[in-house]
């Protein structure tokens, strides 16, 4: 069934009619001295801000051949009439200078978008979809359609050690938030090939996040921060470490339940300086068990401050729509997309970035859907 609600085009020119039929009206029976000719001159005005530059043209030589048949009509003599030409001309001419400066105005807008979206995708490229035991998905949603830099990151990477995965908010947007999204993504591919433990590696990424921020200038070293969630995974899958350093906590999903997996002890974010204070791979890790067909859900504060129009923050734990089985973590993230937009009424508050990963094959019949709970 066709949709019945205008096109903006249809509304475009439904304007510029409407200018153009009550600028006759007024012409033909407005009492003297009183005439349409201004909302004549609204008609090519409106057409060169709304309508292509073909279109706009038609719409200025419909209105000068309209001016002088009306005035014809009125029986004004010949200088009124050149007047009234004269004015809607000029009014037309400057619509469609307006029309070629929101032509050129669009085509720049539309190359920045284009360039953002190409550094977002370099500095956040799309994780595979299958890495060592694990199948894997992301999702990344933007606060505005218009900003599509923003400070959240994710990356996942096989390693010696295992699967290393990441999750992360920094501090701040635009460019400069691009900058510490590829310092913390780049000290994570660098560090996690080499850092025998999830705790050395938490240790290393907040040392060359503190010195990042050191080094930037524009910010004080203590505010220049990364909220993060690292976790690894063994070989077989079945082990599950995690660290999270100030950020949102992640969610066990499995046979229909989610269950949060709050960190035993709350710690400071990334790059506010405790590598440098604190002993060599003494971040306190959290061990879970991660069964066959379960997933680790991981978000940033994108989904969990969602509010909705009462100011009720969006949880997933609670959310009926969340509690069903699933098997592939692409249905994962596209449902938790879903919700947080119904939730929100489609206005995102912030930026969301979902990762999302299952460890692949069927779980055995005498295996519990209960998520066992973490150390």
């Amino acid at each position: 069934m066709k949709s019945l609600q205008p096109t903006p085009a249809r509304r475009s020119w439904t304007l510029v009619a409407v200018a153009l039929l009550a600028g006759i009206l007024l012409d033909l029976f407005a009492p003297q001295p009183y005439t349409g000719l201004p909302l004549l001159a609204a008609a090519p005005l409106i057409a060169g801000a709304m309508l292509s530059f073909r279109s706009a043209c038609v719409v200025v030589g419909v209105v000068c051949v309209v001016s002088v048949a009306v005035d014809l009509e009125r029986g004004r003599p010949a200088t009124p009439r050149y007047v009234d030409l004269a004015v809607v001309g000029l009014i037309g001419v400057l619509g469609l200078a307006v029309n070629r400066l929101l032509q050129r105005q669009g085509r720049d807008l539309a190359l920045a978008r284009d360039v953002a979206e190409a550094v977002q995708r370099a500095v956040l490229p799309d994780p595979p979809r299958e890495v060592g035991p694990l199948a894997v998905a992301a999702g990344y949603t933007a606060a505005q359609a218009e900003a599509r830099i923003g400070g959240d990151l994710y990356a996942v990477q096989e390693t010696p050690f295992g699967v290393r995965m990441m999750i992360g908010d920094v501090r701040g947007k635009g460019m400069e938030a691009v900058a510490a999204v590829s310092v913390a993504i780049g000290a994570f591919r660098q560090e996690a090939e080499y850092a025998p433990t999830l705790a050395t590696l938490v240790q290393r990424l907040d040392e060359a996040m503190a010195r990042a921020a050191a080094r930037s200038g524009s910010v004080a070293s203590t505010e220049g921060f990364t909220t993060a969630v690292l976790a690894q995974v063994s070989d077989d899958g079945g082990a599950l470490s995690l660290v999270n350093r100030g950020h949102p906590p992640p969610y066990l999903v499995h046979g229909g339940q989610l269950v949060r997996l709050d960190p035993t002890l709350p710690q400071l974010p990334l790059g506010m300086g405790l590598g440098d204070t604190a002993p060599a791979g003494s971040a306190p890790v959290d061990m879970v068990r991660l069964p066959l067909g379960a997933s680790l859900l991981l978000v940033t504060d994108g989904v969990t401050e969602a509010r909705d129009a009462a100011g009720t923050f969006y949880d997933p734990v609670s959310s009926r729509r969340m509690s069903r089985r699933f098997t592939e973590p692409e249905a994962l993230v596209a449902a938790l997309t879903r919700d947080v937009g119904r939730w929100t009424g489609g206005h995102h508050q912030d930026d969301m970035a979902i990762l999302a990963v299952t460890r692949r094959g069927a779980p055995s019949s005498s295996s519990s859907d209960t998520p066992p709970a973490h150390t």
